[in-house]
């Protein structure tokens, strides 16, 4: 069936109607309603064609949670949780709760992950609707949280992806983890495609673009009920994406997937068995060959020193001669040469004794080039490699000759490349060869001597060789060095470049200034580049120990740290930049933000910090938090900042008094008591921070009339104690209706700012308690008076 232009307007207003008449065809799911997974139950639409619940992974004592074609043999998955990240053990519970949160619950209670939503309704039920969208839905039908507005790496007809949200390929077709590519719409109204690394999910320059011309920020890219894909400007134009034919939605599945290789798919499968297939097809690929995956980082469609074939239009990896795959089960994991390829200094001088060539004929690497020889014949070629430690491929092609250092990026087969690919392998007996003769050597001398001169021999043998062994550098496996975290080292040109001299500041902290960047210039990436200005300045070793701690750390909750500078004086770090600013200026603002948005903020907080203090590899104590270090980013999640860097600071850094690490109205009290620090310290801030959150007020508070309202932790225990807690949120309607939960709050706030370290709970503590997985006690006096419940 011909896509008509001149109806994606009809089709595209039909969209938005969709959802309404599906609410009144679903099955709901009511509150407290559940599944367990490996029960096998599933909540299905109602024409079947789609279920939600858990589906069991390769390990079979784990489950992914998702939504998948219900009826199709495959039942091919289209929406999922992180099925890596968060796996769900067998027994693990997605509930629909009572108080209406869609929870996904461990065996032991614990919370893997739960649907974010920020909208104050209230769920009254959940629904999966027959186009593939699994809602929550309040009494007036209106959809408070969807998996359509919250996709991973398909979309679905009906389905509409708004600028800033973006599809994520898998990791592997069998691994649910975030993988190597990104497809987003992005401001200027373009749709690109791009590279990603992992595991600091930094994005690449993009390989495939789709220009709006000219520039607009207000375009969407629409899979319509009719199969139809287009980009929507906000002139009303469309930008056509369909194939020329497109098969009728009455008789095809339709969906379009981002695949694991960096591939954008359109793909059609019959409903029935009647149409002579039974297996889903390619309409359209994005790019058009999908090899053609490149880009000056990142590796491509395949892995490092693989290279990309198309077999009917779908890539394959596969590994040049005398080379294997690094992981034996995923062809995605690059190769590595048989025999390691390396230098000796001490080698005979006739490399040819030592090396071979292979041939590789149409294929490519084209983006690894160091050197370029012409013109040069094909024995030329070879003989420069052969005399070059650095060289491991050399691509001929008439008379020039490109050598090439590993690992290899970006490579593809050609049938149309007249060049080919000259691999120099070691030969298998060369590495060997000196130690053999070396050996030979000792033991005819051995035999030829008494054999008290050879038991003296062979035991000064052994001595030596166990005294080298001693002494040999030992490395720890935690001792990762900063290239095996993927933090990109910037020199301070970079850095001032993309600052535009330090132009922009964003704010100053104790650190010193965080700037404003972009990053690659001229491209739409912000970067928030921080100066350290007041660090231990004890030389390079110890700067990059610290930043290596921090280049580790990899949590929702955490701002991500993308590079470093360590140039001469120069110390700068470079984040991910924060588009809404910190949680000071959202609590303190003109306007009070809702109070079930502020709950969330405060959960969040809490998971970064538990995150911090028990699930990093070593434990980081932040020793400031206060909402000035708290970032929010596009949708206002809170994103924990200047975490790790407290080691940083000088000896005499003064913030209240000296050698205390904090700010004033945040600080611990054993900070003054010279006794050890802890990451109850860490709790105690917490505490504050989470009255601030609940009042909307800061800690100290000089405006307020009265001296009892001045610190706001004397005076929020003075409203717990008498039952006045409504004063500490003005009469906010919001959290008055939420009143069991403020009183929690309010608690569990009071049990953190406890004097005595040993009383605050951990930070897990709190987070159970903040999530209701545990029973809040009546806290005592905060303070060290007497006290009673």
């Amino acid at each position: 069936m011909s896509f008509n232009a001149a109806f994606p307007h009809i089709l595209f207003f039909s969209s938005l109607l969709f959802p309404l008449l599906a609410v009144s065809q679903a099955n709901n799911v009511t509150l407290g309603t559940h599944l367990i997974a490996g029960d096998g139950g599933s909540w299905t639409s109602p024409s079947k064609d789609f279920a939600f619940g858990f589906r069991r992974l390769e390990d079979n004592n784990f489950f992914l949670l998702c939504i998948w074609f219900y009826q199709i043999p495959n039942q091919t998955i289209v929406w999922y949780v992180d099925g890596f990240g968060n796996p769900a053990p067998k027994n693990s519970k997605i509930e629909l709760t009572t108080g209406g949160q869609l929870q996904l619950t461990n065996p032991t209670g614990q919370e893997l992950w739960k649907a974010e939503i920020i909208n104050s309704s209230k769920v009254a039920y959940a629904a999966m609707l027959d186009n593939g969208n699994f809602v929550l839905q309040n009494k007036e039908y209106h959809h408070i949280w969807e998996s359509f507005s919250n996709p991973t790496d398909t979309i679905l007809p009906g389905q509409i992806l708004q600028v800033g949200v973006n599809l994520s390929s898998r990791l592997t077709y069998t691994n649910y983890s975030q993988g190597r590519f990104q497809l987003q719409l992005v401001l200027g109204g373009k749709l690109q495609i791009n590279p990603v690394a992992l595991p600091s999910y930094t994005t690449y320059d993009p390989y495939f673009t789709i220009e709006a011309n000219p520039p607009e920020n207000r375009s969407t890219l629409v899979f319509n009920e009719s199969g139809s894909l287009y980009i929507k400007r906000s002139n009303g134009s469309i930008e056509d994406l369909s194939p020329i034919d497109t098969y009728p939605i009455d008789d095809f599945y339709h969906r379009a997937t981002l695949d694991v290789h960096g591939a954008f798919y359109l793909y059609t499968h019959p409903r029935s068995s009647g149409w002579g297939r039974e297996e889903w097809s390619i309409e359209k690929s994005f790019p058009g060959n999908v090899c053609d995956i490149t880009g000056g980082l990142g590796s491509g469609a395949c892995g490092f020193n693989s290279y990309c074939r198309a077999v009917n239009g779908i890539p394959v990896c596969e590994c040049p001669p005398e080379y294997s795959q690094i992981d034996p089960n995923s062809s995605l994991s690059g190769c590595k040469p048989n025999i390691p390829l390396v230098c000796e200094e001490d080698e005979s001088g006739f490399p040819e004794a030592l090396f071979e060539f292979t041939e590789l004929n149409s294929t490519d690497w084209p983006l690894a080039d160091y050197e370029r020889l012409e013109p040069v014949s094909e024995e030329e070629c070879k003989n420069s490699c052969l005399l070059d430690c650095y060289c491991g491929v050399v691509i001929y092609r008439n008379v020039t000759c490109w050598k090439k250092k590993l690992p290899l990026s970006n490579g593809r087969f050609s049938a149309s490349d007249t060049g080919k690919a000259l691999f120099k392998l070691r030969r298998a007996s060369s590495s060997s060869t000196k130690r053999k003769n070396q050996i030979i050597v000792i033991l005819v001398g051995s035999l030829g001597s008494s054999a008290f001169i050879n038991f003296l021999l062979l035991s000064g043998i052994c001595l030596i060789a166990f005294f080298v062994y001693q002494k040999r550098p030992k490395r720890s496996k935690k001792d990762l060095t900063i290239s095996e975290t993927n933090l990109r080292s910037f020199t301070y040109k970079e850095l001032e470049e993309a600052t535009n001299g330090f132009k922009e500041e964003l704010g100053k902290g104790a650190f010193g200034i965080v700037y404003k960047g972009l990053y690659p210039l001229g491209s739409r990436n912000l970067v928030a580049v921080k100066r350290l200005d007041k660090v231990v300045q004890e030389g390079e070793k110890e700067f990059k120990t610290e930043v290596n701690v921090i280049g580790q750390t990899h949590h929702k909750n955490l701002v991500r740290l993308f590079g470093y500078c360590d140039d001469g004086s120069h110390r700068l770090l470079v984040y991910e930049f924060m588009s809404n600013g910190s949680l000071a200026s959202f609590l303190f603002g003109l306007s009070r933000p809702h109070w079930d948005q502020r709950t969330q903020i405060a959960i969040g907080i809490a998971r970064g910090l538990f995150y911090l203090h028990e699930e990093c590899s070593t434990q980081i104590i932040h020793c400031d938090i206060k909402p000035q270090n708290i970032l929010l980013d596009d949708f206002f999640r809170p994103r924990i900042s200047d975490f790790g860097l407290a080691k940083l600071l000088m000896p005499d850094q003064v913030l209240t008094l000296t050698g205390v690490r904090g700010t004033r109205g945040y600080v611990a009290p054993e900070w003054f008591r010279r006794t050890p620090i802890t990451a109850k310290v860490d709790v105690y801030s917490f505490g504050v921070m989470l009255l601030e959150i609940i009042s909307c007020r800061k800690s100290v508070e000089t405006a307020w009339e009265g001296e009892e309202k001045a610190l706001l932790t004397n005076w929020a225990y003075d409203c717990y104690r008498e039952g006045k807690i409504e004063e500490l949120v003005e009469k906010d309607e919001e959290a008055m209706r939420d009143e069991k939960r403020l009183l929690t709050f309010v608690m569990i706030a009071i049990w953190c700012i406890q004097e005595e370290p040993s009383l605050r709970p951990t930070m897990k503590k709190v987070l159970q308690m903040l999530e209701a997985a545990v029973a809040v006690p009546c806290p005592p006096r905060p303070f060290p008076f007497s006290s009673s419940c």
